[in-house]
């Protein structure tokens, strides 16, 4: 059989079918269900955000993982697995109503989630800068984008009920994974031995240390609107209305876009201006439903938050590896683990606040006030010499 031979349209495809695969279909599917499967009874409010919990945790787990998994080995086998074993918990889902098997499955979803998500973007994005092509990079996220709008879809048509609505969206995973799996080895095959061993200065440095101290606010700011919209759409629209299952569809479409705007936005600002713009809109989309709830803060909270999270991610990641270019895929695993960390805080915050009485919507003012921090952490970045 002929050696697959990766050109960057290629490289781009493999990584943002995989990131499809593993942080569309296998973990932000879990928002439009939710407020599905709480009608059906599989699980009650407090148990879901316990759920998500429980996946956030494995995703933090699955990027400190990637850190030592980042080098030739670690992306020639355990990034494919890691594929692979993801479409096989999304399948794995169908077949338990069990809330504590079905933490332990969100828990396996997250790990390799976390190992795929690190490794398949920053194994394109080191492809890519060997080949003067870095400006390109931020197009792996289209996966992303493309893969929200197709779990729009099949929550939308699926005819089952409970466990069964993970059905076909792991028939969709399963074939992805599968046709990813081989091309990702040969793509990292594909990089040189000097790559491997580029790694060189601190990890932690002070022109980084900013931007690293903005990357966690960014992770529990965004991830609140991006579990818990269509269940606050529940708490603030009525019985049939629109946005209920619509909000998703809004946050799916904005967040295709996302990645190829703020990759050019990135190149005409620069990626550290273009980050603060990026942060600036994203605090005004998690306010949106506090400042004027009901439908015209579902409505734009789904689309300024799904139009830069996306962007968060390939702003900051160009920024770190253009600050300290020696470390770049060691500061791709660090960044997801921070992000990764504080977003789990999200769900256990929910679940607590919700708890004692609180509303849904007031607890947004907890992602608002991450966001703060992360623009005021942003404006500290200093400027690199080059993005690109």
């Amino acid at each position: 059989m002929p050696r697959f031979a990766p050109t960057p349209f290629t490289a781009l495809l493999t990584a943002a079918l995989a990131l499809m695969v593993v942080h569309a279909l296998g973990r932000f599917a879990f928002t439009p269900l939710l407020p599905l499967l709480l009608d059906d009874g599989l699980f009650d409010l407090a148990q879901g955000a316990q759920l998500a919990t429980w996946n956030y945790l494995g995703y933090l787990l699955g990027a400190l993982l990637a850190l030592p998994m980042a080098n030739r080995r670690g992306l020639r086998q355990g990034l494919p697995l890691a594929l692979l074993v993801n479409a096989g918990v999304t399948l794995a889902q169908v077949f338990t109503q069990d809330v504590e098997l079905l933490g332990a499955l969100r828990l396996a979803n997250g790990i390799s989630n976390g190992v795929v998500f690190v490794l398949a973007p920053a194994l394109v994005l080191e492809w890519l800068a060997l080949r003067q092509a870095t400006a390109l990079s931020g197009l792996v996220y289209l996966g992303l984008g493309a893969g929200m709008l197709l779990c729009g879809l099949l929550v939308t048509i699926t005819p089952w009920q409970g466990s069964l609505r993970w059905l076909p969206i792991a028939l969709c995973a399963l074939p992805l994974a599968l046709f990813c799996a081989p091309m990702l080895h040969h793509l990292a095959c594909d990089l040189p031995e000097r790559a491997e061993n580029a790694s060189s200065g601190p990890l932690l440095s002070r022109a980084n240390r900013a931007l690293l101290l903005a990357y966690i606010g960014a992770g529990l700011g965004y991830i609140l609107p991006l579990t818990f919209l269509p269940a606050l759409a529940r708490e603030q629209l009525p019985a049939g209305h629109p946005l209920l299952v619509g909000s998703w569809w809004w946050t799916a479409i904005a967040c295709l876009v996302s990645a190829s705007l703020w990759n050019h936005v990135g190149v005409w600002l620069g990626d550290r201006r273009a980050l603060l713009i990026n942060y600036l809109l994203q605090l005004l989309g998690v306010l949106m439903p506090i400042l004027l709830p009901g439908t015209i803060g579902v409505m734009v909270c789904a689309v300024l938050v799904g139009g830069t999270f996306l962007g968060t991610v390939l702003l900051t990641q160009r920024l770190a590896r253009a600050l300290n270019p020696g470390q770049g895929l060691r500061l791709a695993a660090l960044l997801i683990s921070l992000y990764g960390g504080s977003q789990l805080l999200g769900p256990w915050l929910v679940e607590h606040w919700t708890a004692a009485g609180h509303s849904l919507t007031s607890s947004f003012s907890m992602g608002a006030a991450a966001l703060l921090w992360a623009l005021f952490w942003a404006w500290r970045v200093a400027e690199p010499q080059s993005d690109r």
